[in-house]
């Protein structure tokens, strides 16, 4: 009789982990980036949004963006004089701390840095935010919403009744003021009236380059979580 698949026995030391063989891959990938690129960027970014981060990677698709797992990056780029892959890296690997990316990039230094210092895209803000603005809606007919929206809005504490199958908002009414903390609710309705209050925008903090040089480009504070978009599940990768 034949033996049963199911009885067979694997031994654990053979077995490896998804996260594990994730883990291998990216060591090796900043290895191989460190040898084929000329530059190499950290940095951190502001209101963090993928919709945003894939058109810079689309425009970007000569160079090379990581983000999160620090410590695999600096182990692969090595973090002293002794383990570092090339001359003065190990200076990098010691600012991958906190909510930062790492860009490769064979693009020039001066052309990089112009173009991250004016690059910025608009999002939705999320709860948290700090209201950059007043934002305030007319009294009116609210054309732009189906009359099935209307228990919805009433819902986010919007005065609004329907007339003659519009939505009407029966009084002029502040969504919030500059400087308030948002709350969930005022972000639903910023959203739902195309408000986009929040700036994505990357800020480069320190460059090493294949010469073996490193520079401290600005201060390495991180301000705000690098956070995927609720609006796109994707998470964070390498790319």
């Amino acid at each position: 009789m034949p033996k049963s698949k199911r009885n067979k026995v694997v031994a654990l030391t053979k077995t490896r982990s998804k996260g594990f063989e994730l883990k291998k891959r990216l060591h090796d990938d900043i290895k191989t980036c460190a040898d084929d690129y000329a530059y190499a960027f950290v940095f951190s970014v502001d209101n963090m949004r993928n919709n945003i981060l894939k058109e810079l990677r689309t425009e970007w698709k000569d160079s090379r963006f990581f983000f999160g797992k620090n410590k695999v990056m600096a182990s692969a780029m090595g973090e002293s004089p002794a383990e570092e892959h090339k001359p003065e890296l190990h200076k990098l690997a010691r600012k991958l701390r906190g909510n930062v990316g790492l860009l490769f990039t064979n693009r020039e230094r001066e052309s990089v840095i112009s173009f991250f210092e004016t690059f910025t895209g608009r999002s939705n803000a999320k709860p948290g935010f700090t209201s950059t603005e007043t934002v305030e809606l007319c009294e009116g007919p609210l054309d732009q919403f189906s009359h099935s929206m209307e228990p919805q809005l009433r819902q986010l504490n919007l005065p609004t009744s329907l007339k003659k199958g519009v939505i009407t908002l029966t009084t002029d009414f502040t969504v919030c003021r500059k400087g308030d903390t948002l709350t969930p609710e005022q972000c639903r309705i910023l959203k739902l009236f195309e408000h986009s209050m929040a700036m994505f925008k990357i800020n480069l903090l320190s460059v090493w380059s294949a010469a073996g040089t490193f520079e401290q480009l600005s201060d390495d504070a991180a301000p705000q979580l690098m956070e995927a978009d609720d609006d796109d599940g994707e998470e964070d990768e390498t790319g």
